[in-house]
């Protein structure tokens, strides 16, 4: 995926944006998966990646 950095806007989710823009671009390709980078879950700022289904994660060394 790529990196977006921004000036915050409660009024606008830029990080949502891309995520959708990436969505539709791997479509065109044909890719079958989109990598969205690494979400902390402790993180406010990333929040919004857990709205994005399906996932998997990585617990205890383990992908869910």
């Amino acid at each position: 995926a790529v990196y977006t950095f921004y000036e915050p806007n409660e009024q606008a989710s830029y990080g949502t944006y891309s995520i959708m823009w990436l969505a539709e671009w791997t479509k065109s390709l044909n890719l079958p998966y989109l990598y969205l980078g690494y979400w902390i879950h402790e993180s406010q700022k990333m929040a919004y990646k857990q709205q994005f289904s399906p996932q998997e994660k990585l617990t205890d060394g383990e992908w869910i």
